[in-house]
């Protein structure tokens, strides 16, 4: 966009240097010597493509002498090279006010307005200088390529309310060629674009208009809501603001800036939270966003959806968080929530539907390491679970901590010590007792619990650490004297 500007700012340039080369020095009284001095530092400064000290002389040339057309030509010329089309208008309109028959004023605001879009007005200022120079080529080129646009115009109009959105920006685009400072044709454009499901060409033409129209509250509002509609809010409450920058209390633009940004709040709020790892926090100011908007956007829900099950899987709940991905995922599939909905599941054992969360994963995206080694991972933990299971051994969930193990190992020890029991039941007791305590070294040890969880059990003895001192003897543990019964255990 800013390169379009640019470029259109160094044609000006070209037709400003070329004006002012064929417009005399303006006939003031010989004792305005001030007027003098101003224009010919203004032409200096013109030289040098100095157009913001150029213009101030001319502003200083203008109040010497208010009634000398050639003056406000020369600034209109470089309110043009500056981009400040309105400001430029208005001087022409003031030349033409002080000498109607000024041709180079009349053909240069033609051009201006058909820039600008405003079609019936550039028509009828070409039409003046074709009556007084019926050869004026820049004339016949300029009412040539009005009539063409009326034309495009008029089909674009149809096409757009068919609707058939290919047609209309080809015309659209043609005409915005022509007319490239009129909102409105970017306006329609950026509407097509988003019929057809192109949001960064639509949301660019919009930020063009905004550019265009100095105080365009209404496009800044329309920005807003599309940058909303797609997801970003937090970019969509940045053109919000800017919105009210120009109008504190716009009747639409304040009450979507209060929604933006308390839903930005509690957004900002729940990454926080994840942070620092306070995912029950996480969880609140997530719900909290959720109630903000009644018609909250398809994409913005989805985006909240998957940050709830997120949250709620690092804070080890595993059914709410395949409830939450669930949701997400009925909207749109991704892989990335398709991986949290299958740890949910691995939480819960439910190793059959993590595999196949992990398979739609790679078929959503078969690049996704993540999905690669969840596979192999959930691969894992359904053969280990046909053997020993630590977790369940202790009736522990996967996310529980060391405190919670160690709890839980106090309580079976306790109710499996096979001091408590008598004949068949002491053996199955002394069993029971010895895979508790293995449960106990493998969840309350980082690196073996890290392995467990991958899918390796290190108190195998036929596993991959066989032969490297790692397999379990119980004996560590606890070991065997003299008690009432031919033995008990004494914990160490």
């Amino acid at each position: 966009m800013y390169v379009e500007l640019r470029q259109k700012k160094i044609d000006v340039f070209a037709v400003l240097v070329s004006w002012l080369s064929i417009i005399s020095c303006p006939g003031v009284n010989s004792g305005a010597a001030d007027v003098h001095k101003h224009l010919e530092m203004g032409r200096i400064h013109l030289e040098n493509r100095q157009f913001s000290d150029a213009l101030t002389h001319f502003h200083a040339a203008v109040e010497g002498d208010p009634e000398n057309y050639q003056i406000y030509f020369k600034r209109a010329l470089v309110f043009l090279a500056l981009g400040k089309y309105n400001q430029a208008l208005k001087d022409l309109d003031k030349v033409i006010e002080l000498k109607s028959d000024f041709t180079p004023a009349v053909l240069q605001r033609a051009n201006l307005l058909l820039k600008q879009g405003q079609l019936d007005k550039a028509h009828i200022d070409y039409e003046n200088v074709l009556r007084k120079e019926p050869g004026n080529i820049d004339a016949m080129t300029g009412y040539g390529a009005v009539d063409a646009a009326l034309r495009d115009l008029e089909e674009a109009d149809y096409y757009v309310k068919m609707p058939d959105c290919h047609t209309a920006l080809e015309l659209l685009s043609r005409l915005i060629e022509t007319c490239p400072w009129d909102p409105s044709l970017r306006r329609m454009r950026s509407e097509c674009y988003m019929n057809l499901g192109d949001a960064q060409h639509a949301i660019s033409d919009l930020r063009f208009t905004t550019k265009l129209v100095i105080d365009d509250t209404d496009g800044l509002y329309r920005l807003s809501s599309l940058l909303y509609q797609l997801g970003d809010v937090e970019e969509s409450l940045r053109e919000i603001r800017e919105c009210l920058k120009l109008d504190p209390e716009h009747k639409h633009c304040f009450p979507l800036y209060k929604k933006l940004k308390k839903l930005d709040k509690s957004m900002q709020g729940a990454n926080a939270a994840g942070e620092k790892e306070e995912y029950g926090e996480c969880v609140a100011d997530v719900k909290k966003a959720l109630k903000v908007d009644s018609h909250t956007p398809p994409i913005v829900e989805w985006k909240l959806r998957h940050k709830l099950c997120w949250c709620h899987l690092k804070n080890g709940e595993g059914e709410l968080a395949v409830e939450q991905c669930t949701i997400a995922l009925k909207s749109r599939e991704e892989a990335d929530v398709l991986c949290d909905r299958a740890e949910a599941y691995l939480l819960n054992d439910l190793f059959a539907e993590a595999i196949e969360d992990y398979r739609r994963a790679l078929d959503v995206d078969e690049d996704s390491r993540r999905a690669r080694d969840g596979m192999q991972r959930a691969q894992k933990l359904q053969k280990q679970s046909k053997r020993r299971d630590y977790y369940k051994i202790l009736g522990v969930k996967r996310s529980a901590s060391k405190q919670e193990v160690i709890k839980a190992y106090r309580k079976a020890a306790q109710k499996w010590h096979p001091d408590n029991f008598q004949g068949d039941e002491k053996k199955q007791a002394e069993a029971k007792f010895i895979d508790i305590a293995a449960a106990k070294e493998v969840l309350t040890d980082p690196e073996k619990r890290a392995k467990f969880d991958q899918g390796e059990d290190p108190l195998d003895p036929e596993g991959q650490n066989q032969g490297h001192g790692h397999g379990f003897n119980p004996f560590t543990h606890f070991h065997f004297a003299g008690g009432s019964g031919p033995f008990h255990f004494k914990f160490q």
